[in-house]
Protein backbone atom coordinates (compact mmCIF):
# COMPACT_ATOMS: atom_id res chain seq x y z
CA UNK A 1 0.00 0.00 0.00
CA UNK A 2 1.42 3.51 -0.77
CA UNK A 3 1.43 6.00 2.41
CA UNK A 4 3.88 8.87 3.62
CA UNK A 5 7.31 8.77 5.45
CA UNK A 6 10.40 10.24 6.16
CA UNK A 7 13.07 8.63 3.71
CA UNK A 8 16.08 9.28 5.73
CA UNK A 9 18.83 9.44 2.99
CA UNK A 10 22.55 9.94 3.88
CA UNK A 11 24.26 12.99 4.18
CA UNK A 12 27.71 11.97 4.37
CA UNK A 13 27.26 10.45 0.84
CA UNK A 14 27.28 14.18 0.01
CA UNK A 15 30.72 14.95 1.64
CA UNK A 16 32.20 12.00 0.09
CA UNK A 17 32.37 11.47 -3.34
CA UNK A 18 31.70 14.22 -6.10
CA UNK A 19 28.75 12.06 -7.81
CA UNK A 20 26.97 12.20 -4.75
CA UNK A 21 26.41 15.88 -4.98
CA UNK A 22 23.19 15.91 -6.15
CA UNK A 23 21.38 13.14 -4.09
CA UNK A 24 18.60 13.81 -1.61
CA UNK A 25 20.13 13.60 1.96
CA UNK A 26 19.32 10.58 4.79
CA UNK A 27 17.57 13.75 6.76
CA UNK A 28 15.94 15.40 4.30
CA UNK A 29 12.50 17.10 5.51
CA UNK A 30 10.74 16.75 2.42
CA UNK A 31 8.54 13.79 3.08
CA UNK A 32 8.13 11.27 0.06
CA UNK A 33 6.06 8.61 -1.56
CA UNK A 34 6.91 5.48 -0.96
CA UNK A 35 5.34 1.80 -1.27
CA UNK A 36 5.69 -0.86 1.32
CA UNK A 37 5.54 -4.76 1.40
CA UNK A 38 5.84 -6.57 4.95
CA UNK A 39 3.41 -5.90 7.98
CA UNK A 40 1.67 -2.96 9.10
CA UNK A 41 0.50 -1.80 12.24
CA UNK A 42 -2.95 -0.42 13.32
CA UNK A 43 -2.19 2.85 11.84
CA UNK A 44 -0.76 1.43 8.89
CA UNK A 45 2.55 2.30 9.60
CA UNK A 46 5.24 -0.66 8.63
CA UNK A 47 6.17 -3.11 11.39
CA UNK A 48 8.04 -5.91 11.55
CA UNK A 49 10.56 -6.78 8.61
CA UNK A 50 9.73 -4.75 5.81
CA UNK A 51 10.65 -3.54 1.58
CA UNK A 52 9.93 0.04 1.50
CA UNK A 53 10.35 1.53 -1.98
CA UNK A 54 10.47 5.36 -2.34
CA UNK A 55 9.44 7.75 -5.63
CA UNK A 56 13.28 8.40 -5.87
CA UNK A 57 13.55 4.37 -6.40
CA UNK A 58 15.66 4.39 -3.85
CA UNK A 59 14.78 1.24 -1.51
CA UNK A 60 14.99 0.06 2.35
CA UNK A 61 14.77 -3.37 3.90
CA UNK A 62 14.95 -4.23 7.29
CA UNK A 63 12.67 -4.03 10.76
CA UNK A 64 10.41 -1.63 11.85
CA UNK A 65 8.80 -0.84 14.77
CA UNK A 66 5.34 1.22 14.07
CA UNK A 67 6.98 3.09 11.21
CA UNK A 68 10.40 3.41 12.73
CA UNK A 69 13.38 1.73 11.42
CA UNK A 70 14.73 -0.64 14.16
CA UNK A 71 17.09 -3.05 14.06
CA UNK A 72 19.32 -4.93 10.88
CA UNK A 73 18.30 -2.65 7.64
CA UNK A 74 19.85 -2.17 4.04
CA UNK A 75 19.66 0.97 1.88
CA UNK A 76 19.48 0.47 -1.45
CA UNK A 77 20.17 3.81 -3.54
CA UNK A 78 19.23 4.32 -7.04
CA UNK A 79 22.65 4.63 -7.95
CA UNK A 80 23.37 0.87 -7.00
CA UNK A 81 25.30 2.51 -3.67
CA UNK A 82 23.93 1.16 -0.39
CA UNK A 83 23.85 1.54 2.94
CA UNK A 84 23.70 -1.17 5.76
CA UNK A 85 23.98 -1.31 9.84
CA UNK A 86 21.46 -1.32 12.80
CA UNK A 87 19.05 1.32 13.45
CA UNK A 88 17.72 2.59 16.74
CA UNK A 89 14.40 4.83 16.49
CA UNK A 90 14.40 5.84 12.99
CA UNK A 91 18.33 6.58 12.46
CA UNK A 92 21.43 4.57 12.17
CA UNK A 93 23.82 3.99 15.15
CA UNK A 94 27.28 2.16 15.69
CA UNK A 95 28.75 0.65 12.76
CA UNK A 96 27.54 1.03 9.24
CA UNK A 97 28.95 0.29 6.17
CA UNK A 98 28.47 2.19 2.47
CA UNK A 99 29.27 0.51 -0.39
CA UNK A 100 29.77 3.04 -3.38
CA UNK A 101 28.17 2.09 -7.19
CA UNK A 102 31.88 1.06 -7.74
CA UNK A 103 32.53 -1.27 -5.67
CA UNK A 104 34.16 0.98 -3.03
CA UNK A 105 33.38 0.75 0.44
CA UNK A 106 33.32 2.96 3.83
CA UNK A 107 32.86 1.50 7.26
CA UNK A 108 32.16 3.98 9.90
CA UNK A 109 30.73 4.43 13.12
CA UNK A 110 27.31 5.98 12.92
CA UNK A 111 25.78 8.38 15.98
CA UNK A 112 22.13 9.56 15.09
CA UNK A 113 22.62 8.59 11.22
CA UNK A 114 25.69 10.80 11.29
CA UNK A 115 29.41 9.41 10.62
CA UNK A 116 31.00 10.38 13.88
CA UNK A 117 33.84 8.32 15.36
CA UNK A 118 36.89 6.19 13.42
CA UNK A 119 36.48 5.14 9.58
CA UNK A 120 37.90 3.75 6.72
CA UNK A 121 37.57 3.30 3.00
CA UNK A 122 38.48 0.76 0.63
CA UNK A 123 38.84 1.06 -3.06
CA UNK A 124 36.98 -1.16 -5.65
CA UNK A 125 39.91 -4.23 -5.23
CA UNK A 126 39.95 -3.81 -1.08
CA UNK A 127 42.78 -1.83 -0.94
CA UNK A 128 42.82 0.74 2.54
CA UNK A 129 42.24 4.74 0.78
CA UNK A 130 41.26 6.34 4.06
CA UNK A 131 41.59 5.36 7.94
CA UNK A 132 41.15 8.43 10.24
CA UNK A 133 38.28 10.04 12.18
CA UNK A 134 34.67 11.88 11.10
CA UNK A 135 32.55 14.81 12.51
CA UNK A 136 29.43 15.17 11.75
CA UNK A 137 29.75 13.97 8.33
CA UNK A 138 33.05 15.37 7.64
CA UNK A 139 36.92 14.17 8.02
CA UNK A 140 38.02 15.24 11.18
CA UNK A 141 41.43 15.11 13.15
CA UNK A 142 44.36 13.26 12.01
CA UNK A 143 43.93 10.91 8.83
CA UNK A 144 45.68 8.95 6.53
CA UNK A 145 44.98 8.94 3.10
CA UNK A 146 46.74 5.98 0.92
CA UNK A 147 47.19 5.94 -2.65
CA UNK A 148 46.73 2.89 -4.87
CA UNK A 149 50.89 2.71 -5.39
CA UNK A 150 50.44 2.64 -1.40
CA UNK A 151 52.40 6.24 -0.64
CA UNK A 152 50.46 8.01 2.03
CA UNK A 153 50.07 11.42 3.02
CA UNK A 154 48.90 11.91 6.59
CA UNK A 155 48.17 15.38 8.70
CA UNK A 156 45.18 16.60 10.68
CA UNK A 157 42.62 17.95 8.08
CA UNK A 158 41.18 21.47 8.27
CA UNK A 159 37.81 22.12 8.72
CA UNK A 160 36.52 21.67 5.63
CA UNK A 161 37.70 18.07 5.60
CA UNK A 162 41.20 18.89 3.45
CA UNK A 163 44.39 17.41 4.55
CA UNK A 164 45.79 21.61 4.57
CA UNK A 165 48.22 22.40 6.96
CA UNK A 166 52.09 22.97 8.24
CA UNK A 167 52.76 19.90 10.15
CA UNK A 168 51.60 17.59 7.09
CA UNK A 169 53.70 14.34 5.51
CA UNK A 170 53.62 12.47 2.54
CA UNK A 171 55.23 8.91 2.93
CA UNK A 172 56.78 7.20 0.42
CA UNK A 173 55.52 3.34 -0.33
CA UNK A 174 58.47 1.71 2.05
CA UNK A 175 56.23 3.11 4.74
CA UNK A 176 59.44 5.08 6.32
CA UNK A 177 60.46 7.97 3.79
CA UNK A 178 58.68 11.05 4.36
CA UNK A 179 58.46 14.79 2.86
CA UNK A 180 57.23 16.62 6.48
CA UNK A 181 55.94 20.13 6.10
CA UNK A 182 52.85 22.22 4.03
CA UNK A 183 50.01 20.81 2.10
CA UNK A 184 47.37 21.93 0.51
CA UNK A 185 44.44 19.56 -0.35
CA UNK A 186 47.14 17.05 0.08
CA UNK A 187 49.60 18.83 -2.49
CA UNK A 188 52.96 19.43 -1.32
CA UNK A 189 53.98 23.00 -0.98
CA UNK A 190 57.06 23.23 1.07
CA UNK A 191 58.64 20.33 2.49
CA UNK A 192 62.10 18.90 4.04
CA UNK A 193 62.81 14.49 4.10
CA UNK A 194 61.74 12.73 7.22
CA UNK A 195 61.94 9.15 8.33
CA UNK A 196 59.02 7.92 9.98
CA UNK A 197 60.86 6.69 13.20
CA UNK A 198 57.74 5.39 15.30
CA UNK A 199 53.89 4.22 15.38
CA UNK A 200 52.31 4.89 18.42
CA UNK A 201 48.71 3.03 18.01
CA UNK A 202 47.69 4.78 14.33
CA UNK A 203 49.90 8.07 14.94
CA UNK A 204 52.95 8.32 13.49
CA UNK A 205 56.20 10.61 14.71
CA UNK A 206 58.87 11.82 12.26
CA UNK A 207 62.04 12.66 12.60
CA UNK A 208 63.16 15.72 10.52
CA UNK A 209 66.03 16.16 8.67
CA UNK A 210 67.92 19.23 9.99
CA UNK A 211 70.48 19.55 6.77
CA UNK A 212 67.67 18.53 4.05
CA UNK A 213 66.78 20.35 0.87
CA UNK A 214 63.22 21.89 0.32
CA UNK A 215 61.32 19.84 -1.67
CA UNK A 216 58.18 21.64 -3.64
CA UNK A 217 55.67 20.29 -6.13
CA UNK A 218 57.20 20.45 -9.34
CA UNK A 219 55.00 18.67 -11.82
CA UNK A 220 56.50 19.24 -15.75
CA UNK A 221 54.99 21.25 -18.35
CA UNK A 222 55.22 20.64 -22.30
CA UNK A 223 58.16 22.66 -22.10
CA UNK A 224 59.67 22.33 -18.68
CA UNK A 225 60.74 18.87 -17.16
CA UNK A 226 61.34 20.79 -13.73
CA UNK A 227 62.59 23.41 -12.16
CA UNK A 228 64.94 21.84 -9.65
CA UNK A 229 67.06 18.91 -12.27
CA UNK A 230 69.32 17.63 -10.11
CA UNK A 231 67.68 17.26 -6.91
CA UNK A 232 67.73 13.59 -6.75
CA UNK A 233 64.50 11.64 -4.91
CA UNK A 234 65.43 10.51 -1.62
CA UNK A 235 63.36 7.36 -1.89
CA UNK A 236 64.97 6.65 -5.42
CA UNK A 237 68.29 7.28 -4.08
CA UNK A 238 68.47 4.90 -1.90
CA UNK A 239 67.42 2.01 -4.04
CA UNK A 240 69.18 2.32 -7.41
CA UNK A 241 72.03 3.61 -9.34
CA UNK A 242 72.98 4.38 -13.01
CA UNK A 243 75.77 2.56 -14.72
CA UNK A 244 77.03 1.27 -18.22
CA UNK A 245 74.21 -1.26 -19.27
CA UNK A 246 74.98 -5.02 -19.23
CA UNK A 247 73.15 -5.23 -22.55
CA UNK A 248 75.12 -4.77 -25.56
CA UNK A 249 74.95 -1.13 -27.11
CA UNK A 250 72.22 0.04 -24.80
CA UNK A 251 74.34 2.67 -22.90
CA UNK A 252 73.84 3.59 -19.30
CA UNK A 253 71.35 1.36 -17.02
CA UNK A 254 69.37 1.39 -13.89
CA UNK A 255 70.52 -1.00 -10.91
CA UNK A 256 69.44 -2.14 -7.84
CA UNK A 257 71.16 -0.37 -4.87
CA UNK A 258 69.70 -3.42 -2.42
CA UNK A 259 67.98 -6.64 -2.31
CA UNK A 260 64.41 -6.73 -2.63
CA UNK A 261 61.12 -8.58 -3.29
CA UNK A 262 58.70 -8.30 -5.67
CA UNK A 263 56.10 -5.64 -6.20
CA UNK A 264 58.33 -3.12 -4.87
CA UNK A 265 58.53 0.67 -6.55
CA UNK A 266 61.73 1.51 -7.38
CA UNK A 267 62.13 4.63 -9.72
CA UNK A 268 60.42 6.84 -11.27
CA UNK A 269 59.87 8.35 -14.49
CA UNK A 270 59.20 11.98 -15.04
CA UNK A 271 59.55 14.11 -17.63
CA UNK A 272 58.05 17.20 -19.97
CA UNK A 273 54.32 16.38 -20.66
CA UNK A 274 53.70 15.85 -24.61
CA UNK A 275 50.70 14.71 -26.47
CA UNK A 276 50.75 11.39 -28.46
CA UNK A 277 49.89 13.47 -31.49
CA UNK A 278 53.22 15.48 -31.48
CA UNK A 279 55.21 11.25 -30.59
CA UNK A 280 53.60 10.06 -33.62
CA UNK A 281 54.68 12.90 -36.00
CA UNK A 282 58.44 13.13 -35.29
CA UNK A 283 61.21 11.68 -35.99
CA UNK A 284 61.95 8.19 -34.41
CA UNK A 285 65.43 9.45 -33.10
CA UNK A 286 63.69 12.14 -31.09
CA UNK A 287 61.31 9.64 -29.27
CA UNK A 288 64.31 7.44 -27.31
CA UNK A 289 62.74 8.27 -23.77
CA UNK A 290 58.98 8.38 -23.89
CA UNK A 291 56.41 6.36 -22.35
CA UNK A 292 52.47 6.82 -22.40
CA UNK A 293 51.13 8.02 -19.06
CA UNK A 294 47.56 7.58 -20.38
CA UNK A 295 45.37 8.39 -23.60
CA UNK A 296 46.38 11.89 -23.46
CA UNK A 297 49.73 12.37 -22.34
CA UNK A 298 53.07 11.08 -22.94
CA UNK A 299 56.16 11.57 -20.67
CA UNK A 300 59.34 12.37 -22.57
CA UNK A 301 63.25 12.55 -21.39
CA UNK A 302 64.72 15.14 -24.79
CA UNK A 303 67.78 15.86 -25.14
CA UNK A 304 69.97 16.64 -22.93
CA UNK A 305 68.36 15.98 -20.19
CA UNK A 306 69.17 12.25 -21.01
CA UNK A 307 72.62 13.11 -19.70
CA UNK A 308 72.99 12.66 -15.74
CA UNK A 309 75.00 16.06 -15.84
CA UNK A 310 71.49 17.86 -16.65
CA UNK A 311 68.81 15.89 -14.83
CA UNK A 312 69.01 13.82 -12.03
CA UNK A 313 65.89 14.17 -10.07
CA UNK A 314 63.91 11.52 -11.62
CA UNK A 315 65.55 7.80 -13.13
CA UNK A 316 63.16 5.62 -13.90
CA UNK A 317 64.29 6.09 -17.71
CA UNK A 318 67.48 4.66 -17.56
CA UNK A 319 65.85 1.13 -17.55
CA UNK A 320 66.41 -0.73 -20.51
CA UNK A 321 64.55 -2.75 -22.51
CA UNK A 322 64.24 -6.98 -22.16
CA UNK A 323 61.92 -9.60 -23.68
CA UNK A 324 62.47 -11.20 -20.16
CA UNK A 325 62.19 -7.98 -17.52
CA UNK A 326 62.27 -8.00 -13.48
CA UNK A 327 60.60 -4.94 -13.55
CA UNK A 328 57.27 -3.02 -14.80
CA UNK A 329 56.07 0.47 -15.51
CA UNK A 330 52.92 1.17 -13.25
CA UNK A 331 51.32 4.63 -12.28
CA UNK A 332 52.59 6.57 -9.74
CA UNK A 333 50.88 9.76 -8.13
CA UNK A 334 54.20 11.38 -6.94
CA UNK A 335 54.50 14.39 -4.44
CA UNK A 336 56.67 16.15 -6.41
CA UNK A 337 55.93 15.16 -10.05
CA UNK A 338 52.67 15.07 -9.77
CA UNK A 339 51.13 11.90 -11.81
CA UNK A 340 53.82 10.00 -13.20
CA UNK A 341 55.22 6.05 -14.23
CA UNK A 342 56.96 3.82 -11.81
CA UNK A 343 59.22 1.17 -12.35
CA UNK A 344 57.98 -1.43 -9.90
CA UNK A 345 59.93 -5.22 -9.63
CA UNK A 346 58.06 -7.73 -11.11
CA UNK A 347 60.08 -10.67 -8.94
CA UNK A 348 62.86 -10.43 -6.37
CA UNK A 349 65.44 -8.56 -7.47
CA UNK A 350 69.39 -8.62 -6.05
CA UNK A 351 71.57 -5.70 -5.09
CA UNK A 352 73.53 -4.90 -8.34
CA UNK A 353 71.18 -6.47 -10.23
CA UNK A 354 70.00 -4.53 -13.72
CA UNK A 355 65.85 -3.42 -13.56
CA UNK A 356 64.65 -3.98 -17.15
CA UNK A 357 61.30 -3.75 -18.45
CA UNK A 358 59.04 -4.73 -21.60
CA UNK A 359 58.68 -1.70 -23.41
CA UNK A 360 55.76 -2.45 -24.72
CA UNK A 361 55.75 -1.77 -28.98
CA UNK A 362 53.97 -3.99 -31.28
CA UNK A 363 55.85 -6.61 -32.94
CA UNK A 364 53.79 -6.34 -36.20
CA UNK A 365 53.29 -3.01 -38.17
CA UNK A 366 49.62 -3.18 -38.21
CA UNK A 367 49.30 -3.73 -34.72
CA UNK A 368 47.49 -1.14 -32.89
CA UNK A 369 48.10 -2.54 -29.24
CA UNK A 370 50.81 -0.27 -28.78
CA UNK A 371 53.59 2.18 -30.38
CA UNK A 372 55.34 0.64 -34.17
CA UNK A 373 58.70 -0.71 -32.60
CA UNK A 374 61.73 0.96 -34.07
CA UNK A 375 64.42 -1.32 -36.03
CA UNK A 376 66.13 -1.80 -32.62
CA UNK A 377 63.57 -3.58 -31.08
CA UNK A 378 62.89 -5.40 -34.40
CA UNK A 379 66.27 -6.55 -34.56
CA UNK A 380 66.37 -7.53 -30.39
CA UNK A 381 63.21 -9.06 -30.56
CA UNK A 382 64.36 -11.17 -33.84
CA UNK A 383 67.27 -12.55 -31.73
CA UNK A 384 65.30 -13.20 -28.60
CA UNK A 385 63.20 -15.41 -30.81
CA UNK A 386 65.99 -17.44 -32.71
CA UNK A 387 67.46 -17.64 -29.19
CA UNK A 388 63.94 -19.29 -28.02
CA UNK A 389 63.48 -21.47 -30.60
CA UNK A 390 67.28 -22.64 -30.19
CA UNK A 391 66.39 -23.45 -27.07
CA UNK A 392 63.26 -25.36 -27.55
CA UNK A 393 64.81 -27.82 -29.98
CA UNK A 394 67.85 -28.86 -27.86
CA UNK A 395 64.79 -29.09 -25.21
CA UNK A 396 62.92 -31.31 -27.33
CA UNK A 397 66.41 -33.38 -28.10
CA UNK A 398 67.07 -33.84 -24.60
CA UNK A 399 63.21 -34.97 -23.41
CA UNK A 400 62.68 -37.04 -26.73
CA UNK A 401 66.27 -39.13 -26.88
CA UNK A 402 65.79 -42.55 -27.56
CA UNK A 403 67.66 -44.68 -24.75
CA UNK A 404 70.95 -46.01 -25.21
CA UNK A 405 70.74 -49.66 -26.68
CA UNK A 406 72.87 -52.43 -24.95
Amino acid sequence: MKCRILQNRPQHVNSLRVSSTERATMDSDDDMEEVVEGPLDEDDQPHGFCTVTFSSSDRFEGHFTHGEKNGKGKFFFFDGSTLEGFYVDDALQGQGVYSYEDGGVLRGTYMDGDLNGPAQEFDSEGRLMFEGQYKDNSRYGECWIYYPDRGSVFGQVNEDGEMTGKAVAYVYPDGQTALYGSFVEGELIEARLAALVSMETTRPHFDVSSDSPVYSYDKSTSTCIATHTLLPDPYESKRVFVADSLISGAGEGLFAKMDVEANVVMAFYNGVRITHSEVDTRDWSLNGNTISLDEDTVIDVPQPFHQMDRYCASLGHKANHSFTPNCKYDPFVHPRFGPIKCVRTLQAVQRDEELTVAYGYDHEPSGKSGPEAPDWYKQELQAFQQRQATNSHALNEALFQPPPTH
